[in-house]
């Protein structure tokens, strides 16, 4: 797989709206779009092309694994790996792993400063083998 360049990121928080797109952007170098919900995110797919998308969990309308069970029946978009965001901690969460590409999940609040090499190191754990 190329190297990650484009991510479509999906939240519904403003304030993390912000933080995400500087963490991503400014400190890390990608090509980011940013949704504020699941429907305005699929709207976004064939303009942009993400490689990945970083989703909020619980999000009004389309949850992140909602949205993503949609994204994933275009064809272009079949095997659309995601990473998702959650304020929830626990074992309960191993269940939004259920697609093969569903790379990993990253707990709130996270370090903005380090956002984007956790994101890279996800990437090349799965996709340089």
């Amino acid at each position: 797989m190329d190297t990650l360049e484009r991510i479509l990121h999906v939240d519904d928080d403003q304030q993390l709206v912000e933080i995400v797109g500087l963490a991503l952007e400014l400190i890390g170098g990608f090509q980011i779009k940013q949704a504020e919900n699941g429907t305005s995110a699929i709207e976004l797919l064939d303009g942009f092309a993400p490689q990945l998308i970083v989703t909020d969990v619980q999000m009004p309308g389309l949850t992140g694994p909602e949205m993503m069970e949609q994204v994933r029946k275009l064809p272009d978009y079949k095997d659309c790996p995601a990473i998702y965001l959650t304020a929830r901690a626990g074992p309960e969460n191993q269940k939004l792993l259920s697609d093969p590409n569903d790379l990993a999940i990253i707990v709130k609040p996270f370090d903005p400063m380090t956002l984007a090499d956790e994101i890279r190191d996800i990437w090349k754990a799965k996709y340089s083998a």
